[in-house]
């Protein structure tokens, strides 16, 4: 069997911020879009100057949510390996 020497490095994955970010603000996203489709009175739309506000806003945020998820796929972070210390011993973390 073959094992390597070096640990490798690895990509991030579901722990990415971007990702994160994208599914808070896609969340927001559905539920606006939701609330601007069915559930928003034509007096509501008046007072918002004849806009559907929450639709928009909702929209706005799935096309954001989905930039991020796009920029995450596209340049993943790339969490760098742990390298021993020149005298072979391993770091300690703070505390110990």
């Amino acid at each position: 069997m073959a094992t390597e020497s070096q640990p490798r490095a690895h990509k991030a994955g579901a722990f990415d911020i971007r990702l994160i970010i994208a599914l808070l603000i896609g969340v927001y996203g559905v539920i606006l879009t939701v609330m601007g489709i069915g559930f928003t009175s034509d007096e509501e739309i008046k007072k918002a100057a004849d806009v559907n506000i929450n639709l928009w806003a909702g929209l706005g945020m799935l096309v954001v949510a989905a930039l991020f998820v796009t920029w995450a796929l596209v340049r993943p972070l790339v969490v760098p390996a742990e390298t021993e210390t020149e005298t072979g011993d391993t770091p300690t973390a703070a505390g110990e």
